[in-house]
């Protein structure tokens, strides 16, 4: 079986039903759909594709049954915006009987963009493809408003026994304020009236539902980086007004494309961090495998001098890759403490 995951709107079901020509599509939101699965009554076809079964409360077991009586006989693919593999765990173990992917909303190199209005067309439009392919800001932007909507009325309220569904949309509504700051729970709560607990397993929900991803600081014993207050941006960019933390967005979920990929394909153990010590010296993203770092990124909308965080933990990690990445740049070079100056393009060119 293969799981996809991804957030909702990204293309998953379209993918699913262009993989072969035979295929029977059951979407356990719908009625009919889920009578048949639970009876059991397939079509005949090279591929059973099930979408949104892990809001069937057994599907796990339900899963394991079907693959260990047909075993390789049938291919079997599992959709959902919610994180399959987070849902999995408890109940029946899946293990060694799938495999677990995720589909991300489009890239500048998955689009084989070449120019520089071709990546602005994607920085202002957002990565998910109805916007992006209608090629309108405003379509874009009454797009993403209804997007989060029904994130919060439809699946955050399907996830959990959530009463507080308006405060949770003011939540939604305060959470582009913070993306490219530290993530303070305690001042959200405050912010909308809300118990601290509460608010965090709000965010968990509409993380589990690929709304919204947190980054961990990177820390190492020989550095003194600051306490672990995490970072927060959206799968959908264009929820962010201003340029800079729309940018930082932007490229954080190129990043985290990146390396779901190489951990869904490759198993690489690779992870997205950021850092930044008690002296303020910060770098956006740190990419670590196996817990040291191989990629600095520093960003910065408009090319300006390097970043003294950079420059800083570039000097601890010489091994590593460091960029100081702009929207656009008039030109590209290394300065004297090895951190690379280039494009965002170019830059994103390299990646999946």
């Amino acid at each position: 079986m293969v799981f996809l995951a991804g957030p909702r709107q990204v293309g998953k079901t379209t993918l699913s039903k262009s993989l072969v020509k035979r295929y029977d599509y059951l979407n356990w939101d719908v009625d009919s759909d889920r009578t048949r699965i639970l009876k059991k009554e397939f079509e005949k076809s090279d591929l059973w594709i099930f979408d949104e079964i892990h809001k069937f409360k057994s599907w796990r077991s339900y899963l394991k049954g079907l693959f260990d009586q047909l075993g390789k006989d049938q291919k079997i693919l599992v959709t959902g915006s919610a994180k399959l593999n987070e849902m999995r765990k408890g109940g029946d173990s899946l293990q060694g009987r799938y495999h677990f992917l995720r589909l991300m909303p489009l890239s500048v190199a998955e689009l084989q963009m070449s120019s520089p209005s071709d990546i602005d067309t994607l920085f202002r439009l957002g990565g998910f493809p109805e916007p992006f392919f209608k090629g309108s800001q405003v379509s874009a932007d009454r797009w993403t408003r209804g997007y989060q909507e029904r994130i919060v009325r439809q699946e955050v309220s399907s996830l959990e026994l959530f009463q507080d569904l308006a405060r949770i949309e003011v939540l939604v509504e305060r959470l582009p304020d913070v993306v490219g700051g530290l993530l303070s729970i305690n001042s959200l709560a405050e912010d909308i009236q809300a118990d601290s607990k509460t608010v965090l397993k709000w965010i968990k929900s509409l993380e589990m539902l690929y709304s919204i991803f947190r980054v961990a600081p990177f820390g190492d014993p020989k550095i003194k980086s600051l306490k672990k207050a995490q970072k927060l941006y959206f799968y959908d960019w264009n929820t962010i007004s201003e340029d800079g933390p729309r940018f930082e967005n932007f490229i954080a979920v190129h990043l985290l494309k990146w390396i779901f990929y190489l951990q869904d394909t490759t198993g690489r153990s690779v992870d997205l961090r950021y850092y930044r010590d008690k002296n303020d010296r910060e770098v956006d993203f740190v990419i670590v495998e196996k817990n040291k770092p191989i990629l600095l990124v520093e960003c910065k909308y408009s090319q300006g001098e390097t970043s003294r965080g950079i420059r800083y933990l570039k000097s601890l990690f010489p091994a590593a890759r460091a960029l100081q990445v702009s929207m656009s740049t008039q030109k590209t070079f290394v300065d004297g403490s090895g951190v690379e100056h280039c494009s965002a393009l170019s830059f994103l060119q390299e990646l999946v």
